[in-house]
């Protein structure tokens, strides 16, 4: 794939405060990177506002019906399809509890069907997924997600892990921005420019180049405070919270 063949771009938001969502403006300031080197059209679409039924688990969708959910009268089959037509999907959430939203797992359930049947498969080495994509297409898939911690690592291994297994290590990009919402509750206006500035410019150059250099990678995560500074922050949040200020 090259930049030339982005033509759309899929945005899953996963968070239940839609497009109040803290997440989805760093989202959006990347996305729109994206779209000045590839004029690609966008499309949003807020998990909150649909109808998706949980997975029963009834493995059809590895046996009798192959591929195929047997859930028909919800939402998913519209995602599905956006899914596997789109160039770059996206996926949009905060960090919930050391793992993703409680919708955006119960859509993550429902994609079974786009992995092949388990046949005694070991576990993946080498960027392999558990289970292999059922009809893989060249495209690119990012999850990008917040967190109010500052030590973004440890709180984000099991959802890491979960995104190994379903897609093979290496073969998605996932974006972490700590402390974003105590970034975005302060209403600093230079500040939340600045940050939103350097998702942009990743933006625009994962657009012409459909990857990340490492040095961007890695200021992308550095979070917005100090240590110290967050911490009284923090203080003077739950300060606050508790008084019903």
């Amino acid at each position: 794939m090259k930049s030339a063949d982005i033509k759309k771009i899929l945005i899953l938001n996963g968070s239940p405060k839609r497009e109040h969502s803290s997440t989805i403006n760093v989202t959006k300031a990347f996305v729109d990177g994206i779209v000045k080197e590839t004029n690609a059209s966008v499309e949003y679409i807020n998990l909150a506002d649909l109808n998706i039924k949980p997975c029963t688990g009834c493995l059809s969708c590895w046996g009798r019906t192959e591929g195929e959910c047997v859930i028909k009268n919800d939402d998913i089959p519209m995602i599905k399809k956006k899914i596997e037509e789109c160039d770059i999907f996206i996926e949009s959430y905060p960090l919930f509890f050391f793992g993703m939203p409680g919708t955006m797992k119960v859509f993550t359930d429902r994609m079974l069907s786009m992995m092949k049947t388990y046949m005694g498969q070991k576990s993946p080495e080498n960027g392999e997924s558990f289970h292999g994509i059922r009809n893989p297409r060249d495209q690119k898939f990012i999850v990008i997600t917040s967190c109010a911690y500052t030590e973004y690592g440890p709180v984000y291994e099991p959802l890491i892990k979960q995104y190994d297994c379903i897609c093979g290590k290496g073969n998605y990009l996932m974006l972490f921005s700590p402390q974003l919402k105590t970034l975005m509750d302060l209403n600093n206006e230079a500040k939340i420019n600045k940050y939103l500035a350097k998702f942009n410019e990743a933006g625009a150059e994962f657009g012409k180049n459909l990857e990340l250099s490492n040095e961007t990678y890695e200021l992308l995560k550095k979070p917005p405070f100090t240590e110290g500074a967050y911490k009284i922050f923090l203080n003077n949040f739950w300060t606050n919270e508790r008084e019903g200020r």
